[in-house]
């Protein structure tokens, strides 16, 4: 079985000799009380190779010892390990509910950027069914990553982060709602003692998978660590028929020396090479749910429609609403047709009106969900997913979910989708998924909704969809290989959204991450905040609007297109650099910030989360800038100024700018902008010609 020689900082270009003493020099003491031979991290662990940990795969049955039968190396930077399971007869001669003969291609890819990917694939060579219960990827950690922080969190709270002490055993987090959870561990990072964002070695890993997970920080009392990820599988979901096979989703995972910062920077810069670049930036959208919610009246629309224009939004985004007959949540959903009422003439007319002010049209949809007070509920009852026929699912939200496995079900909803755009142009889908599955089985169930986006995308390739799962609960790679962006939250009180926005931005860049301007008063927490707080914090990311602007006086309609007018302006830097954070002493105050590839353009934000702890703040520092060259900072006029707390202003600040070299600037820093609690300056950071 291959055993993990080094997964950690690039050692240079070895001989084979070197290579071969290296890997030798890694065979560890055999220990007292154990077994006779050294036991290693293996690519795939198992009890029978004296791993006492949690084993990568498990099934219905007793598997022989796996031998390798082949290594497969190509260009793209890909190396297969294929490990059969009673190589010796494969399938002929087995006795019967002794051994099954399996094969499993065990895959790593390590990519440009220095991303380390993995995945492995079993296919059942047996003529015995083989019910499969587990199989993940793990990954080494060396003994001395010493802590573990992942997050959790809820609606309207997510990507909270818990950080312990690796110790003896293991730290296991399960995800069991059919979709990653706004309480998903998210991104797994375990690093030396007390790192930070630029400090520390850290191991990421991320399973992009939008179903059911679960994830393991391991330390053996041997002092072998391990980090594992895979698919959470129920009792029968997978039984794999004769030369069938079963594959893992990706997990990915970063290295780096220099804290969580750099890691971050490998998975930025690969999603952006896969994805691609695009010429045209991504359109500000102005949704309606914040500002209409369910009162859909065409006019009202057109108005809100208008000062979007004004204030120079490009996307209008009709949310939920539309449908026949929904005039709250409770009816309607899944009835993917447009309400003759309320709609009489469709809604050409409106997407005719919004175009014409030169913005795009989206919509909301919700393809998974059904309402029991529905045509398609009445109707088709066989169509809700439930733990067993003639069961139903226990309601939440007031929804059911529709059994996308069932081709019928998925015709029927994939005809209604296609339906509505062929007949209105549509350029963009708010894709949402409203609750938990309540049931054991998401595996199916979540392949079945990859297809459904993705023979849409095949038949309507102009739209974009954004994955939004009552806010943040289905943010993965997984459903970011056919969606274009992620709503991070339903909330947009941007006190929750800066901490919302600074972790859920260690796997995804600023450009895939949705962040709106909400209105004074968060509808979610009831917190009114400044306009520069909301300004400041919408500004990083893929921003947007979610207010009733129809309502905004000429004031509040002048300084969100001055937001506008900055956001446009960095945007470029935002959408294509690297992001860093500041780490600090005092955690009230917070600095970061994006730097363009050239290091010769950067946007900071310095943050007041709360109340300081010293009268004279901490210097800010600035992270990420070349050390060498010389820099102009200023304040950038985002629409609206900060409320400072202090009898006078640092000579900086009164100023507006300041001069010096990356080195001082990441090193000594510039006396804080004394901000209130809940206030936040923007700086534009432009090196000297």
């Amino acid at each position: 079985m291959p055993a993990f020689v080094h997964w950690g900082a690039d050692l240079g270009d070895l001989t084979p000799a070197q290579l071969s003493d290296l890997a030798d020099a890694q065979v560890p003491a055999a220990p007292n009380a154990a077994v006779d031979s050294p036991v290693r991290p293996l690519i795939l662990p198992l009890l029978d190779t004296a791993w006492q940990g949690r084993p990568a795969l498990s099934g219905d049955r007793r598997l022989a010892p796996f031998e390798l039968v082949g290594i497969e190396a190509d260009e793209s930077g890909a190396v297969r390990f294929t490990l059969v399971s009673g190589a010796a007869s494969v399938g002929v001669g087995v006795g019967v509910g002794e051994v099954a003969s399996v094969e499993v291609v065990v895959e790593f890819r390590m990519t440009v950027e220095g991303l380390l990917r993995s995945r492995s694939t079993l296919t059942n060579r047996s003529a015995d069914p083989y019910e499969l219960d587990e199989l993940s990827v793990v990954l080494p950690l060396p003994s001395r990553a010493a802590e573990v922080l992942d997050f959790s969190g809820h609606w309207a709270g997510e990507r909270r982060p818990q950080r312990t002490a690796i110790q003896h055993g293991a730290t296991l987090r399960e995800s069991r709602h059919g979709r990653p959870g706004h309480d998903a561990s998210y991104l797994t990072l375990a690093g030396t003692g007390s790192f930070g964002f630029r400090s520390g070695e850290v191991w990421a890993v991320h399973l992009g998978f939008s179903g059911s997970q679960r994830s393991w920080v391991e330390r053996q009392v041997s002092g072998l660590s391990v980090v594992g990820a895979g698919e959470l599988l129920a009792r029968g979901e997978v039984v794999l028929q004769q030369n069938s096979s079963y594959q893992t989703p990706w997990v990915s995972a970063s290295y780096s020396p220099e804290g969580m910062d750099a890691a971050s920077a490998r998975f930025h810069r690969y999603l952006r090479r896969e994805r691609g670049f695009s010429s045209r930036p991504h359109p500000i959208i102005l949704n309606t749910w914040e500002a209409v919610y369910f009162d859909h009246d065409e006019a009202a629309l057109r108005r809100l429609a208008d000062a979007g224009a004004r204030v120079g939004a490009e996307r209008f985004v009709l949310d939920d609403g539309w449908m026949s007959g929904r005039t709250d949540a409770k009816r309607a959903l899944g009835d993917w047709t447009v309400d003759t009422e309320r709609w009489p003439n469709g809604l050409g007319p409106l997407i005719d009106y919004v175009t014409g002010l030169g913005l795009d049209f989206g919509l909301w949809v919700e393809p998974e969900m059904v309402n029991p007070d529905s045509r398609m509920a009445r109707e088709h009852p066989e169509w809700i997913l439930a733990e067993a026929p003639g069961t139903r699912s226990l309601l939440a939200r007031d929804q059911l979910v529709v059994d996308l496995a069932d081709p019928e079900a998925f015709a029927a909803v994939f005809a209604m989708l296609d339906a509505l755009l062929s007949e209105y142009d549509i350029r963009y889908l708010k894709w949402d998924h409203n609750r938990d599955l309540l049931v054991t089985r998401s595996h199916e169930q979540t392949l079945a909704a990859y297809r459904l986006m993705d023979q849409l995308l095949a038949r309507h390739p102009q739209i974009e969809i954004e994955s939004c799962a009552s806010g943040g609960a289905r943010a993965d790679l997984g459903i970011l290989e056919r969606t274009t962006r992620v709503w991070a939250s339903d909330t947009n009180d941007p006190l929750e959204r800066q901490s919302i926005y600074r972790y859920s931005s260690l796997l995804l860049p600023p450009e895939l991450l949705g962040v709106h301007l909400g209105a004074p008063t968060a509808h979610t927490t009831g917190r009114t905040h400044s306009p520069a707080f909301r300004f400041a914090t919408a500004l990083f990311g893929w921003a947007g609007i979610e207010w009733n602007l129809s309502l905004a006086s000429e004031t509040e309609l002048d300084q969100v297109a001055r937001w506008l007018d900055a956001y446009r302006e960095v945007r470029p830097i935002l959408h294509a650099g690297t992001v860093v954070r500041a780490d600090r002493r005092d955690t009230a105050l917070w600095v970061h910030g994006v730097v363009d590839d050239e290091q010769s353009e950067a946007v900071f934000a310095v943050v007041a989360m709360s109340a300081q702890q010293d009268a004279i703040p901490d210097a800010v520092q600035l992270p990420g800038l070349d050390p060498d060259r010389e820099y102009t900072v200023s304040v950038l006029d985002v629409g609206a100024e900060p409320r400072y707390f202090a009898a006078a202003l640092p000579p900086w600040l009164v100023r507006g700018s300041l001069t010096l070299s990356g080195r001082a600037l990441a090193e000594v820093g510039f006396a804080a902008p004394p901000l209130a609690p809940e206030q936040a300056v923007v700086l534009r950071v432009r090196v000297l010609a």
